[in-house]
């Protein structure tokens, strides 16, 4: 996996291979905060500072600590630790600075400790034995494939809120109808880098 390009490697992260749309990992968040744009840009703000930050620390101590003493079955806690210790340390941060923001994120802020896709960029780069910046770069990647999509998931759905949908299909199944057409139209960009 070392011969692709920086840009080839945040591309596939953020476009190709999107954590949400393409691998169905990080949805909780998805959908449970993307049905005001305020929420949807706060929540993607901290996956980006938690994503990238945590890759770049897991990388260090996975290649440095565990890889170094024979720890690698370790891994899995490890992350799990520095992650949710960074969570904890962007909650601090909002409940003191940012409060609106830390009100209506509401149960989904802690929730990023357990966000699959923060534990998966981290699983990933070690999978693909990505260098350090390679690792970042990746991380950047999917977190910014993160926002984007959350965002725009949000638009749609403020718009489909005043929209004429059926009963039967408002709320929570429109939202998934949603979700498959924007996975397909990801799905086309399949193939365009090779990770």
């Amino acid at each position: 996996m070392n011969e692709i390009s920086l840009f080839g490697i945040f591309l596939s992260a953020m476009i190709v291979n999107n954590i949400v749309l393409i691998r169905f990992i990080g949805l909780c968040p998805f959908f449970g905060v993307s049905g005001r744009m305020e929420s949807a840009i706060g929540m993607g703000m901290a996956v980006i500072f938690v994503m990238t930050v945590s890759s770049a620390v897991t990388w260090v101590i996975y290649n440095y600590l565990l890889v170094p003493m024979g720890l690698e079955f370790l891994k899995i806690v490890t992350f799990i630790l520095v992650i949710a210790s960074l969570v904890q340390l962007e909650e601090l941060f909002m409940k003191k600075y940012i409060p609106n923001l830390y009100k209506s994120l509401g149960i989904y802020l802690p929730l990023i400790t357990t966000n699959c896709a923060i534990l998966a960029a981290s699983f990933l780069h070690v999978d693909y034995s990505f260098s350090f910046i390679q690792a970042l770069v990746y991380a950047i990647g999917v977190s910014l494939g993160f926002i984007v999509v959350i965002i725009l998931f949000a638009g749609i759905r403020e718009r489909l809120d005043t929209a004429p949908v059926p009963k039967a299909l408002a709320g929570y199944p429109i939202a998934f109808f949603t979700a498959a057409l924007m996975s397909l139209a990801f799905l086309g960009f399949k193939g365009l880098f090779g990770l």
